[in-house]
């Protein structure tokens, strides 16, 4: 009983060892390289997304609690005057192009 168990504790000590010399093997091939740093390059870009989504969440708290402490100083909402601001910007941007437009010289090939 010995002999067998220990003849079945290095067999599979020896598949263990030889599947992980085949993946370590693996690993050094180019296309084994590839895919580590194609696999480094997606946690990283994931990285960069989550950190990007964690800031501009964090900008918008923080936006929200000025504007609520700007409205509880001084009782003027912000977010109103926002809309305004943006709209008057669009609405002048909007002008210049289409003078622009009206001044071409028309076509020598028309």
């Amino acid at each position: 009983m010995k002999r067998t168990f220990w003849f079945g504790l290095g067999v599979a000590a020896g598949v263990a060892l030889t599947r992980k010399a085949a993946k370590s093997a693996r690993q050094v091939t180019p296309a084994g390289l590839a895919s580590n740093v194609g696999e480094a390059i997606r946690e990283l870009a994931q990285a960069v997304g989550s950190f990007g989504a964690d800031v501009r969440a964090g900008m918008s708290e923080r936006e929200q609690e000025l504007q609520e402490q700007v409205t509880r100083d001084t009782g003027i909402s912000l977010r109103h005057q926002e809309v305004r601001s943006r709209a008057g910007k669009h609405a002048a941007s909007a002008r210049p192009d289409q003078r622009a437009v009206s001044r071409r010289a028309p076509r020598a090939d028309a």
